[in-house]
């Protein structure tokens, strides 16, 4: 079950970061700063949506898949990881962040697989602090794509830089607490 409609929809927010980074390369002439940070916008959310999706369809269609299951927390640190990069180059989220939050995602990666390796992989499962820093991150990256007032209201940027940091502080202990869980198992072969 390589390609199918779920893995499909994966692949497709692979194929969207070079769209979302591009679009901030587009000369003036096309599209004011402005224009650009709504569409880079529109795209994250579109695309960030079909995570949701996938899975779902995966599930109701009856196409879930180990290949699915490895590539569908991929595309989303791809996608967060590209899209905080650019936030950085735009000067909208701090360095810092972005290390603390790309340090994050492959420390627990490497501790997945690793994990994994030894049989142990539920000792590292998801967990609930895991997704409330998924949707913070979520909720941040397109308010600071945006940059503007949105609805002539809501300042994006700041609502953006304040959950970003949160997102960033959810990042460090959700490590935290993943770390902790394997420190068993980290013990135990380090003999």
């Amino acid at each position: 079950m390589f390609m199918t409609i779920p893995t499909i929809m994966t692949w497709t927010r692979i194929f969207a970061i070079p769209l979302i980074v591009g679009v901030f390369y587009l000369p003036e002439s096309l599209a004011s700063q402005a224009e650009k940070n709504l569409i880079a916008t529109v795209m994250f959310v579109v695309f960030a949506a079909t995570d949701w999706l996938d899975g779902y369809l995966a599930r109701k269609l009856n196409q879930a898949s180990s290949f699915g299951a490895f590539l569908d927390p991929v595309a989303d640190k791809f996608l967060v990881c590209a899209c905080v990069l650019v936030l950085v180059h735009l000067q909208r989220a701090d360095v810092f962040v972005a290390l603390i939050i790309i340090g994050r995602e492959i420390a627990i990666s490497a501790l997945r697989e690793w994990m994994a390796q030894i049989g142990a992989s539920k000792s590292v499962a998801v967990h609930m602090i895991g997704k409330l820093k998924t949707v913070v991150q979520m909720v941040a990256i397109p308010f600071l794509l945006f940059d503007g007032l949105l609805f002539g209201v809501i300042n994006t940027h700041a609502w953006g830089v304040w959950l970003i940091w949160a997102a960033a502080v959810l990042t460090i202990w959700s490590m935290v607490y993943y770390l902790q869980k394997a420190l068993p198992e980290i013990r135990a072969r380090a003999r």
